[in-house]
């Protein structure tokens, strides 16, 4: 006897419901091994992620790029979004936690929001799901809180579902991200800084030379992202489109060029995704400094990253919050 086939690929937007919970993506381990794999595709240029000497002596033990940290969460949220269109958004993003190399993410995504599209004649029907994540270290300890809206299609031959929640407020409507509190208790006297080098308010900066766009399925695959789309070229209309944490990675590596101290990043205020990425694209961005803080024998600095493909087309829109000496 044979069982009955079926599809396995994640759910449609009408199989969503407000309160849903996925909490069963692997968690995965933050070794040296997948540390070095992320840094050859993105080009990370931390440097306490890449000195381990330095590392041990500003915090104890080596510690994992932030840049790879929010990747493996993203990708761990994806099994609600296997059948992703496109990723709209991300807001109000916290490390509530450096991890170290050896620390183990977990993460749990909820639905807390779902909106229809207005259908059209001749387009396939989609809809938006506004997702929390929560992401844990192996001792339950909080790393990751952060929101995002992913598009998603409605499964053929379903009618009108009638989701139609206000998304504007997704994120905006909880308390603003207390950057202060972010901050690790590192030992700021062992973190080396160049006099004169840090954020100055007001500075607008283009980052000469772009970076090509490459190794995406291999980032998706080592992030635990399954979103067919970046996988599979015919799910994403003849081409594949790039994971948009792979964009934002290049983003902050070419950010690391222009003020090379950053010690870690601490919040994301937003971060839009205003076109689709595909491999081979080249990517460059500008970074503006929106204002600078002195906190805890350190400095806040609040970033703008604007990120166009080929020089032309704007394709991500990031407002974050790093950390600097």
């Amino acid at each position: 006897m044979t069982g009955a086939s079926r599809e396995a690929g994640g759910p449609y937007f009408d199989d969503l419901a407000v309160g849903q919970v996925f909490a069963a993506a692997p968690g995965c381990t933050l070794t040296e091994g997948r540390a070095a794999q992320h840094q050859a595709v993105v080009g990370d240029r931390w440097r306490l992620a890449l000195d381990d000497h330095l590392a041990r002596d500003v915090i104890g033990s080596p510690v994992a790029s932030p840049t790879l940290v929010w990747n493996v969460a993203i990708g761990q949220s994806t099994l609600a979004t296997q059948r992703v269109r496109a990723n709209l958004f991300y807001r109000r993003l916290a490390l509530l936690r450096q991890p170290l190399i050896g620390d183990t993410l977990r993460t749990t995504t909820t639905v807390v929001g779902l909106r229809e599209n207005t259908r059209r004649e001749g387009r396939a029907p989609t809809g938006l799901a506004a997702l929390h994540m929560r992401t844990v270290d192996q001792e339950d300890r909080p790393v990751l809180d952060f929101y995002r809206c992913a598009m998603l299609p409605v499964r053929p031959g379903v009618g009108a579902t009638g989701h139609a929640d206000d998304l504007d407020a997704i994120g905006r409507d909880q308390p603003p991200v207390d950057r202060a509190g972010l901050v690790p208790a590192w030992d700021r006297a062992a973190y080396p800084a160049s006099p004169g080098a840090g954020p100055t308010p007001g500075d607008v900066i283009d980052v000469v030379g772009g970076d090509v766009v490459s190794s995406a399925p291999e980032l998706a695959r080592l992030t635990l992202n399954i979103a067919a789309v970046h996988h599979d070229r015919c799910a994403g209309g003849g081409q594949r489109l790039v994971y948009g944490g792979h964009t934002i990675a290049l983003a902050a590596s070419q950010m690391l060029r222009v003020f090379p101290d950053l010690a870690t990043v601490l919040a994301w205020e937003s971060c839009d995704h205003l076109a689709p990425v595909h491999e081979g694209d080249t990517l460059s961005t500008r970074i503006t400094v929106e204002g600078v803080s002195p906190t805890a024998g350190w400095h806040v600095a609040d970033l703008r990253a604007e990120v166009a493909a080929d020089r032309e087309r704007p394709v991500l829109d990031w407002r974050l919050s790093v950390l600097a000496p």
